[in-house]
C-alpha cells in the first residue's frame, strides 16, 4: 500500500479528537468514586476495546501474538505497564487542572520525549534529520512545542485571573501546585507508549504476513501495550477501592450518610471516608445513583480513549519512512480538541481578551504543526519515490 501523509494527518486528527474527547463522557457519572468509573472505563479502553477490534479486524490474531518472541511481548508489556503510570495520573491531573492547562502540560512533555527519544535510541534520529524531509517535520515539532508551551501560558494567565472560588466553580478541585507535579510525572511517564509501539514493530510485520492490511498492522500492538497499562491501573484502583471501601459502589451501596462525607465534583462524587466506616446497603431509590447511566457513560469514555490509538496507527501507516513524528502531530491534535473542549465547558468563559488570545494563537501554532509534519512526510515520500 502506497502512503498518503495527507490521509495519515487525518487519522491523526481523528485520534486526537477522541483522546481529547474521551474524558468528557465521565462527567456524566454520578455519584461514583473517581476509582469506582475510572476502573471501569479502563477495562472498555485497555481490554474489551483492543480485542473486540482486532478481532473483527486482524486476520488470525492469535496467531499473530502466539508467534512473537518473548523478547518482543515482554518489552511492549513493559513500556505499556510505565506508560500505565501517566494514563493514570492523566486523569488526576484533569481534575486538578482541568483539560485545557492539564493536556498542555502533559501532553507537551510527552510530544518531546515520545517522538525524539525512539528514533535517538535506535541510532536513525541523525540519518532521518540529515534528510530535507527531516528538518521540515523537526520545524513542524518546533511548532507544535511553541503552540503546547502557549496553551501552558494561556492556562497560568486564566490562572492568575481567577479567584478561588471562580476556580472551583470551573474545576472543582483546582490545586495549581499539585496539578503540575502530577502533569509532569504524567507526560514523562506517557512518554512510553511511543516506545512500546516501536519495540512492537515486529507484531506488525507477523500481521501483514497473517494478510492484514497495512493500514490494520498496528492494531495487535495496542493490545500488548494496553494490557501492560492495564495491569498499573488494576493495582492502583483495586488500592483504593479497598482502602475507601467504594467498591459497593458498582452496585449502588454508598457509605453511610452519618460517617461520611461526600464532595460533589462537577456531576461526580468523591467519598472522605472515615476507614473503619463501611458501605451500607440501602435501595437505590434512596441513594439515587444512576447506575445504568453511570455504567453506559463509563463505557463510552472508555471505548472513545481506545479509538485515539486505532485512528493512530492508521495514521501511522500512511507516513511513510518519517513515520516517528507521528507521535507529534497526535499529541498536537490531542491538546487541539483538548483546548476546545475546555471552551466549550466554560473553562475559559470568566477569562480576559489575554488569555483567550494566547489560547487562540496556541491553537492556530498546533494547526500548522500538524500541517509542516504532515507536508514533511509528503515531501519524504516525493524524494525517496516512495
Amino acid at each position: 500500500m502506497n502512503a498518503n501523509p495527507i490521509l495519515g494527518v487525518f487519522f491523526h486528527w481523528l485520534g486526537g479528537f477522541a483522546s481529547g474527547s474521551f474524558y468528557v463522557p465521565f462527567k456524566a457519572v454520578k455519584k461514583w468514586s473517581w476509582e469506582v468509573y475510572w476502573l471501569l472505563g479502563g477495562v472498555f479502553s485497555w481490554i474489551i476495546a483492543p480485542w473486540v477490534l482486532g478481532l473483527i479486524i486482524v486476520p488470525h490474531l492469535t496467531q499473530v501474538l502466539g508467534q512473537q518472541p518473548f523478547s518482543v511481548l515482554g518489552w511492549t508489556f513493559f513500556w505499556g505497564v510505565m506508560w500505565g503510570f501517566g494514563g493514570l495520573t492523566y486523569g488526576l491531573t484533569m481534575r486538578y487542572l482541568g483539560l485545557s492547562l492539564g493536556t498542555g502540560i502533559i501532553l507537551g512533555l510527552t510530544a518531546v520525549f515520545g517522538t525524539y527519544l525512539p528514533p535517538i535510541f535506535d541510532g536513525t534520529i541523525v540519518a532521518k534529520l540529515h534528510t530535507i524531509a527531516g528538518q521540515v517535520i523537526l520545524i513542524g515539532s518546533i511548532f507544535a512545542v511553541m503552540g503546547i508551551a502557549l496553551t501552558a501560558a494561556a492556562g497560568l494567565s486564566k490562572e492568575r485571573e481567577m479567584d478561588e472560588e471562580q476556580k472551583r466553580k470551573a474545576i472543582q478541585e483546582f490545586n495549581l501546585r499539585k496539578g503540575i507535579l502530577v502533569a509532569i510525572f504524567s507526560g514523562v511517564m506517557s512518554s512510553c507508549f511511543a516506545f512500546g509501539l516501536d519495540s512492537a514493530n515486529p507484531i506488525s510485520v507477523v500481521a501483514v504476513h497473517y494478510g492484514a492490511a497495512e493500514i490494520w498492522s498496528g492494531l495487535p500492538k495496542i493490545i500488548v501495550i494496553t494490557a501492560g497499562g492495564f495491569v498499573t491501573n488494576l493495582v492502583w484502583c483495586l488500592y483504593l477501592l479497598k482502602k475507601n471501601r467504594t467498591f459497593g459502589e458498582y452496585i449502588g451501596l454508598v457509605p453511610s450518610a452519618s460517617k461520611s462525607l461526600r464532595v460533589e465534583l462537577g456531576g461526580n462524587s468523591v467519598a472522605a471516608i472515615d476507614p473503619n466506616d463501611p458501605p451500607v446497603a440501602t435501595s437505590l431509590h434512596e441513594n439515587k445513583v444512576p447506575l445504568l447511566r453511570n455504567y453506559l457513560f463509563s463505557a463510552l469514555a472508555g471505548t472513545t480513549w481506545y479509538f485515539q490509538f486505532f485512528f493512530y496507527t492508521m495514521g501511522e501507516s500512511q507516513m511513510g519512512n518519517y513515520k516517528f513524528s507521528s507521535w507529534t502531530i497526535h499529541m498536537a491534535s490531542i491538546i487541539i480538541f483538548g483546548s476546545l473542549w475546555g471552551i466549550f465547558l466554560k473553562e475559559w468563559k470568566n477569562t480576559s481578551g489575554l488569555s483567550k488570545f494566547l489560547l487562540g494563537v496556541a491553537l492556530f501554532t498546533l494547526i500548522v504543526s500538524t500541517i509542516v509534519i504532515g507536508y514533511g512526510n509528503l515531501l519524504g515520500l516525493q524524494i525517496g519515490g516512495h
